[in-house]
């Protein structure tokens, strides 16, 4: 016999797979007292760069009964974005998850469905859904819902599916039944991740100098110019970089997904770096109005194609 309980856990995890996620897990909303620390002395490195953003609400990171008042579980919810299409080698590179409709639209509306299906089905819960744009430790969440470790590269890793997959989280009142947090750490002694960086990025496993990443440099980096030693490293990448994650051999258990809303864009696949440069910034805006790319805007992503056409890949 199941308990109330352990039906809404049921409930609430049939339903996530319903609306396309590929898994659920769920952990006690508590202090996140030695990822707090963690983050303390990653920040006092400087290694967030320029992202502000990451040194504010840190009390908020690290308790999410200060996000959702009386807080009492913590769902998190992976969605597979990994495609089978490949880009042309011509096409300057884009990371895997900014090929389709930005994901934030996608799994708010993902998040809105299943909160509403819980206030539907089990009664007046209160909730917050957030994915990648609010003060939440997503991979320490995900880790303590058995869903995986974090690995040198910094990313979530599941040993089934790999690393390339969103992380969203859904922090409500409710009683749930929890899983057991993923406590082993299944990297071993490979350092793929760490010797293919192409801009020595990852300082130690799991420790990322943001500053330096090429995600960072060619998104949340606002300059006019990226830096010139740092240019020459970036081996065509224009918006993000998927390196860590495709030398990875964990995923080699990645499987294309299934979600309509990441089918790539033409532009994002065929684009040559010319072809880009001749884009208007009228064009661009209709073009990417949906996409991940649009957060660069057009000067951005120009500033990008030519420091990637300055430096080739070698």
């Amino acid at each position: 016999m199941f308990t109330s309980t352990e039906k809404n856990t049921q409930l609430i995890k049939s339903e996530a797979k319903r609306l396309g996620f590929m898994q659920c897990g769920i952990a006690a909303a508590t202090e996140l007292t030695e990822d707090a620390k963690r983050l303390e002395t990653w920040l006092n490195k400087d290694y967030q760069g320029k992202m502000a953003y990451m040194e504010r609400h840190f009390d908020l990171r690290i308790d999410p009964r200060k996000l959702v008042p009386e807080a009492k579980s913590v769902i998190t919810l992976l969605l597979n974005y990994y495609p089978e299409e490949k880009q042309n080698e011509a096409a300057p590179k884009i990371a895997k998850y900014a090929w389709g409709i930005d994901y934030h639209y996608v799994i708010r509306e993902k998040l809105n469905t299943l909160l509403a299906f819980i206030k539907s089905n089990i009664g007046d819960v209160t909730g917050r859904g957030f994915v990648d744009s609010a003060p939440v430790l997503e991979r320490a969440w995900a880790q303590k819902s058995g869903l995986g470790w974090v690995g040198k590269n910094a990313n979530l890793i599941h040993n089934k599916a790999g690393s390339f997959f969103f992380i969203a989280t859904l922090i409500c009142d409710l009683d749930l039944t929890y899983d057991t947090p993923f406590v082993t750490d299944h990297c071993g002694t490979c350092t793929r991740c760490i010797d293919a960086c192409p801009t020595d990025a990852i300082i130690n496993p799991t420790v990322i100098d943001g500053s330096k990443c090429i995600s960072y440099l060619t998104i949340e980096l606002k300059d006019a110019l990226i830096p010139q030693e740092l240019q020459t490293q970036m081996q065509g990448w224009t918006f993000g970089c998927d390196v860590c994650q495709d030398v990875c051999p964990w995923n080699r258990f990645s499987k294309p997904h299934t979600e309509l809303a990441f089918k790539p864009l033409t532009q994002v696949l065929n684009l040559s770096s010319k072809e880009w440069e001749a884009i208007s910034e009228d064009n661009f805006k209709h073009y990417f109005k949906q996409s991940p790319i649009a957060r660069t805007k057009w000067g951005g992503m120009m500033r990008n194609i030519k420091a990637t056409r300055t430096y080739p890949n070698d």
